[in-house]
């Protein structure tokens, strides 16, 4: 019987795999953290990651064999027309959430 996965795992799956598939320069990853993580009945689990102060949210899933389900959700109370708040962040990191919130 193979090991399970732990939480510290999946989230760190989850984190790179997030940044990659954003393609968020190393400079600009710190600012991503992982919120919290759930195991989910025998075969996943669910990690959220944000930007520490903001509202918006990536969730992903995590499976037990150690793959990201590539279709994350994001999740933001924000409109897509509201974008003040991310005055303050790296360029990439404002266009990306910019663009989730729009879609």
């Amino acid at each position: 019987m193979a090991e399970m996965m732990t939480a510290a795992e999946a989230e760190r799956l989850a984190h790179s795999f997030l940044l990659e598939d954003l393609n968020i320069p190393a400079e600009d990853q710190d600012w991503f953290t992982v919120l919290g993580s759930r195991w989910i009945k025998d075969a996943w689990y669910v990690v959220e990651i944000g930007i520490e102060g903001l509202p918006d949210k990536w969730v992903l899933q995590v499976y037990d064999t150690g793959v990201c389900d590539p279709n994350y959700t994001f999740a933001s109370p924000m409109s897509a027309v509201d974008c003040s708040d991310l005055e303050e962040l790296p360029e990439t990191i404002a266009t990306t959430i910019a663009t989730e919130r729009q879609s």
